[in-house]
């Protein structure tokens, strides 16, 4: 439980860092983004990838009084549910919108948001883990919300990013630094090994409670070592001497959840086939492929069909690849 004037100083803190903060890159995503009052607007995605950036775009774009708040702040670590009300009274009435950062640090904070849903007030939120967000939401927001997912930048973001113009070693640059804009800004390997190790240890070793987490790290370096590869159950449980094929389920849920990874299934009529058969694995961003692994300094290859998943992935509900005598690496 936090005092209200913790919660205070912290939020017109923010609320003064927001308005000193610069013209960021456009987000394409903006483009058909058309939100509704009807619904609790939900941007998930992976650590990183702008989605604080894209509620300060979205904040502009509303205008008029909005309220903000970002919970990864250390100054309000310890805010729980009762907090929840003071912030209320801080924000005050008559907002245009409310606009919330990584709210799913904070235990159970889908009743606040149900209240304030249900007083007809228009709500943003974001969060990095997308199973913690559809279970929060499930309980208490059902047919209440909407999903939006947010990924690293696009090569054409990318390219104004860059103030680039489209040719073939732009191309080249993109498939090799990936779109995490803290990393294209500052090309040091040592913040994507950083930001990996954040989301394995932090948000999955910590959260679900697994004991051993070198073999978690292991076997997300492993995968990450082997995009567009295809991978069992089975075949990682033998070779991480891992307990059993369930628990390798289980960490692969968890990678996909934190949209580190990607695990597209083969394509077929039989949804018992697509069950069994081996999955390829894929990976959120290039850069953070390259920064992690020594497997990829001359495989462009793998690089480009990574980057083509990634397009498509955000773009088709349904994704497969297909293989018998001969493969196709996407069906869509």
């Amino acid at each position: 439980m936090l005092l209200k004037t913790q919660i205070a100083a912290v939020y017109e803190a923010q609320k003064a860092e927001n308005e000193k903060k610069g013209l960021h890159t456009r987000r394409n995503y903006l483009n058909n983004f058309a939100p509704t009052g009807r619904f609790v607007e939900v941007i998930a995605g992976v650590r990183r990838c702008g989605k604080s950036t894209l509620l300060g775009q979205l904040m502009a774009q509303t205008g008029g009084n909005v309220a903000y708040l970002n919970f990864e702040d250390a100054r309000i670590f310890g805010f729980e549910l009762s907090d929840f009300q003071k912030l209320d009274e801080i924000i005050g009435s008559n907002q245009a919108a409310y606009f919330f950062d990584e709210i799913q640090n904070v235990e159970t904070w889908e009743i606040f948001v149900r209240q304030l849903h249900d007083r007809g007030e228009k709500i943003f939120i974001t969060g990095s883990n997308a199973s913690l967000l559809s279970r929060d939401l499930g309980t208490r927001l059902t047919g209440r919300h909407i999903r939006h997912e947010l990924f690293p930048f696009s090569y054409t973001e990318f390219l104004r990013h860059q103030s680039l113009h489209n040719s073939t070693e732009a191309m080249e640059v993109y498939l090799e630094k990936g779109g995490f804009p803290e990393y294209i800004n500052l090309p040091r390997v040592e913040i994507l090994q950083t930001l990996l190790k954040d989301i394995v240890l932090r948000d999955i070793a910590v959260r679900y409670g697994i004991r051993n987490a070198k073999t978690l790290m292991d076997l997300t370096l492993f995968l990450l070592s082997n995009i567009g590869k295809e991978c069992s159950y089975n075949r990682l449980k033998n070779t991480f001497s891992i307990g059993s094929a369930n628990s390798v389920s289980d960490y692969l849920a968890w990678l996909e959840d934190a949209y580190l990874l990607f695990f597209l299934p083969r394509f077929s009529w039989s949804a018992k086939s697509i069950a069994i058969n081996p999955r390829k694995v894929y990976a959120i961003d290039n850069g953070l492929v390259n920064a992690n692994s020594l497997s990829f300094m001359q495989d462009k290859g793998r690089l480009l069909e990574n980057a083509v998943f990634l397009f498509l992935r955000q773009r088709y509900d349904a994704l497969y690849y297909f293989r018998e005598q001969k493969e196709c690496d996407f069906v869509v």
